[in-house]
Parts: C-alpha cells; sequence; structure tokens
C-alpha cells in the first residue's frame, strides 16, 4: 500500500488509482460521466479533468522516433506498413555518426527540423531512455507517448517488442482494441 501524508491526512496513493482506473473501463465501456460520477460518488468534472490529462488525440499524423534501437529495420518496415508518417530510429552508432558529421550549427539546424517535424504530427512515439523521453516531451508536447528502453546514459542498443509498438500504432489509429 503506497500512503503518502499531506498536512493532518494520510492519502492512500493505491486507492487513487484503482478509482481512476475503474472509472476509465467504465468510460471505455460507455458509460457517460455523470453516470460514472454518480457510481463512484465523485464530482463528473474531475472526471473530464483526469481525462483531458490523459488524452492522446487519435490524429492522421503518427511519428515513430528513437534511439538507441536494435532491431532497427524491423520497426522501420512495421512503421511503414502501419502508415507511420515520420519514422527516425537509429542504432547508437548511427546516431554518434549522424552528431559527428555536422558542426555545431549544422547539427543545431538539423536537430531543430526534426523537432519541428515531429511537432507535425498528433503523436509521437518516442522510443529511449528516460532523461531522452523527459526531454522529448518537453520539447514536443504533450503528444508524446514514451517507451522507456533504460536509464540514461544508453550506450548499448536495446530490443523493442513490435508486437507492442504495433498495438500502440493501432490504437492511436483506433484500430485496436480499446
Amino acid at each position: 500500500m503506497q500512503l503518502i501524508r499531506i498536512g493532518d491526512k494520510v492519502i492512500n496513493k493505491d486507492r487513487i488509482f484503482q478509482v481512476i482506473s475503474r472509472m476509465l473501463e467504465m468510460r471505455a465501456r460507455g458509460r457517460s460521466q455523470q453516470e460514472v460520477a454518480e457510481q463512484l460518488e465523485i464530482d463528473r468534472t474531475l472526471i473530464s479533468r483526469l481525462e483531458t490529462i490523459g488524452e492522446v488525440r487519435k490524429g492522421k499524423k503518427i511519428a515513430l522516433a528513437g534511439f538507441p534501437v536494435k532491431n532497427k529495420a524491423e520497426l522501420v518496415t512495421l512503421g511503414e506498413t502501419e502508415g507511420v508518417d515520420f519514422i527516425l530510429l537509429m542504432s547508437e552508432e548511427e546516431r554518434m555518426s549522424y552528431a559527428r558529421s555536422q558542426n555545431g550549427a549544422d547539427l543545431l539546424n538539423s536537430v531543430m527540423a526534426l523537432i519541428a517535424r515531429a511537432r507535425e504530427c498528433d503523436a509521437v512515439i518516442f522510443i529511449g531512455s528516460d532523461q531522452r523521453l523527459k526531454m522529448v516531451e518537453a520539447l514536443v508536447g504533450s503528444n508524446v507517448i514514451g517507451i522507456e528502453i533504460g536509464s540514461s546514459p544508453l550506450h548499448d542498443d536495446k530490443y523493442v517488442d513490435p508486437d507492442y509498438v504495433r498495438e500502440l500504432i493501432r490504437s492511436l489509429k483506433g484500430e485496436g482494441d480499446q
């Protein structure tokens, strides 16, 4: 049980997560916000706000980016097959080569152009370390869906489960089991 003290209150974080999970399951089964609020005895506006916080819009444009990815070729093929609009996956060797191939100003311009392209997408699936995910979220925005593959710094390529990526892409496109 995860407890946290706030002033003179002791809060059970697990209970909060359980109620939120139940709320989302009820909403996914088609119950209205008002019906869920009444059944769970919570305010309807809380449900609306929580949904807004977690919303990932189903959009037309999806990006798949990240590094260091061991099975890059497999994921690129998967992304192309699933209709991903922008794919930028690199192994650690490719990432280092990319960085070394340009002077500072050119590298900065190149990275800024990639960020701008990612920001044009409705959803960005980013594969990377914990710290890289935070940076990408700060630069690209709330439309980032992260797949964490380890703690920074990562020096070795990491295998990424293609089935998980496929399910995520299909879910974003509105084709998955929701």
